[in-house]
């Protein structure tokens, strides 16, 4: 059964090895030849396109499940000639992009995930928020997820479709603020606020199983249900790495509410649990942060 993943990066190609692993084509949709050449060195077919480019032709593979998951690219790569290389605003790369997928496959498609974020919710009186919770992101990156679960829910393929709201992934080789971390440098946010997580492994076993569901509800937030305050998830990262004590600080001229580091929230993963019965290899920050630290990769 042949599988379509829109952003190959950090959970997309573990999302394909698991996928290779199961026996199942996969193609992956990529901007860069260089990162096609990557890809089908990992097995994985490129298929070479820009989805924010509208004189770009989306000529898409006929596959059984689409996963879109494409981040941000902050880079601002350009042109030869200083015109940026890819019209990659977060509108375009989370809802242009998504509605010219959408749009350009194939009605056989079975199941379409979309990997939206628990940065949807500017709730910051610390409280629990669940799928049901109002959702009205203060900042650009949990804005257009929003727009683009819209998106996707007045589509015509939209009762195929499940939305994931995945909580900050960390992992082997994405250890958060780890450099400023190691150099001493205050970290933005408050210490006492909480930061929810999903390890990237258990990220990919939760998209899986939302693959794999009869009958799935239309989203879930994806965390690992333990939230930890700031200040404790940092303090173990630098027993682990032998960093300094961590220290905490209010980005300069961020207004309240309009930056990820001033959200407090608690994020459950009850109906993750209940539904998709996933078995978290990691169920807190603690088992979590030990496996990756251990790997040695930065």
């Amino acid at each position: 059964m042949t599988k379509l993943i829109v952003g190959c990066g950090y959970l997309g190609t573990r999302v394909a090895r698991a996928w290779l692993v199961e026996g199942h084509p996969v193609f992956a949709l990529t901007r860069s030849s260089e990162r096609a050449e990557l890809l089908r060195q990992a097995c994985i077919t490129p298929v070479v396109a820009d989805v924010t480019d509208p004189n770009v032709h989306l000529c898409l593979p006929v596959v059984e499940t689409v996963l879109y998951s494409v981040g941000f690219d902050r880079s601002g790569r350009t042109r030869a000639g200083g015109e940026p290389l890819f019209n990659a605003s977060r509108h375009n790369v989370q809802v242009v992009g998504l509605q010219r997928v959408l749009d350009a496959i194939s009605s056989a498609t079975r199941r379409i995930i979309y990997i939206s974020s628990t940065g949807v919710y500017a709730q910051r009186d610390g409280g629990w928020v669940n799928e049901e919770s109002s959702a009205t992101a203060e900042h650009d990156s949990g804005a257009a997820c929003l727009e683009a679960e819209a998106t996707l829910a007045s589509h015509t393929l939209a009762s195929r479709a499940v939305i994931l709201r995945l909580a900050a992934l960390y992992g082997a080789g994405r250890l958060p603020r780890l450099a400023d971390l190691l150099a001493g440098k205050p970290l933005a946010g408050a210490g006492d606020a909480y930061l929810n997580l999903i390890q990237a492994d258990d990220a990919v076993a939760v998209i899986l199983a939302a693959e794999r569901a009869a009958e799935p509800s239309p989203r879930y937030c994806v965390s690992d249900g333990h939230p930890v305050q700031r200040g404790k998830f940092y303090a173990e990262l630098a027993r682990l790495t032998n960093a300094p004590v961590p220290r905490f600080a209010t980005p300069d001229g961020c207004v309240a509410g309009m930056s990820r580091s001033n959200s407090d929230k608690r994020v459950s993963n009850a109906r993750m649990l209940n539904e998709l019965r996933v078995r978290l290899r990691y169920p807190t920050y603690r088992e979590g942060l030990a496996a990756a630290v251990a790997t040695g990769t930065p």
